[in-house]
């Protein structure tokens, strides 16, 4: 960036230096108090020394509200943009990057995050932790996964995440109650595939720990070990209302199909507490295609006013 920039436009607001072949901006950029809008796409920045030491500290991480870094070299987040806590959007795709930082929870005013066309593999869960977020692109990544916290996100308006490697969705998917737009396109849920039905046998520690939470053994934090008290409180209620049975860290894995607009069939991750408890809501356990197709059809009535748009073609 030239040298002077604060002294002749020390009123800017928006600077757009894209395309420009940037490899680094300078200290200068931190004495733009008024800037709220920094555009730096398709450029050469993400080496050390890319962006300016001290940018978390100066004013322009009070003012900044929008930034855009796509089309760059960096292979992380940086660490100086979890500090500018008045962004209200951030743009990062089509870089390098591997990952999400668990830190990005601290853009706690955060509205749109456009992550696409990178290499993420995973989403951490402590993205959930953003309360303003309703814009949310994660498409063209190799994201295998979906954790279920991200149903906590209630702001959420449009999740993008088209090509990846998606063959299943949480159930908890179906809380995002103001979600319009999901675009789910080019993932292998999309085709048909083997349902996955995975168990692997509980511990002892397990059978005790369902055996005090079934049959309501009383105790309280004095008899027995910290670990143990935090173990029983991590206990998860099996969905079939017939059973009454709980897990912890061994249960089914299925799939289960849902209608959705009365036209696409999306892959929901369901889990039982055991392959002999018969779930009314699992498709693998049906008896029939028919009782299959209209239980979804039941979980679909209660959903599809949630969902105006699907893109899956």
């Amino acid at each position: 960036l030239p040298s002077g920039l604060s002294q002749w436009f020390p009123a800017l607001e928006v600077l757009d230096v894209s395309g420009t072949g940037l490899a680094e901006m300078g200290t200068e950029l931190l004495s733009l108090p008024c800037l709220h809008t920094l555009l730096a796409k398709n450029n050469r920045l993400g080496g050390p020394g890319s962006l300016p030491k001290g940018l978390g500290q100066a004013p322009l991480a009070r003012s900044l509200r929008v930034l855009n870094l796509s089309g760059n070299r960096f292979a992380e987040v940086p660490p100086a943009l979890l500090q500018l806590r008045g962004l209200r959007s951030l743009s990062l795709g089509g870089n390098r990057l591997h990952g999400i930082p668990p830190d990005i929870q601290e853009l706690r005013s955060l509205e749109f995050l456009y992550l696409g066309g990178n290499f993420i593999t995973s989403i951490p869960p402590e993205l959930a932790k953003l309360p303003s977020l309703r814009y949310l692109v994660l498409c063209d990544n190799k994201i295998q996964s979906i954790p279920p916290q991200l149903a906590q996100l209630h702001s959420l308006r449009s999740l993008s995440l088209h090509n990846n490697l998606l063959t299943y969705l949480p159930r908890e998917i179906l809380n995002l109650v103001h979600l319009e737009e999901l675009s789910l396109r080019g993932n292998p849920l999309v085709v048909r595939f083997v349902r996955d039905l995975t168990y692997n046998p509980p511990s002892l520690q397990e059978l005790a720990g369902r055996t005090v939470k079934t049959r309501n053994v009383p105790y309280a934090p004095s008899d027995l070990p910290e670990n143990l008290v935090r173990y029983l409180s991590l206990a998860s209620n099996c969905p079939n209302p017939k059973c009454g049975g709980v897990y912890f860290d061994s249960c089914v894995r299925q799939i289960k199909f849902v209608d959705f607009c009365g036209k696409y069939r999306l892959p929901l991750m369901h889990y039982l507490c055991s392959p002999e408890c018969s779930s009314p809501f699992s498709s693998a356990s049906q008896s029939s295609t028919s009782q299959s197709e209209s239980d979804s059809e039941d979980e679909a009535s209660v959903a599809a006013h949630r969902m105006q748009k699907v893109l899956l073609g």
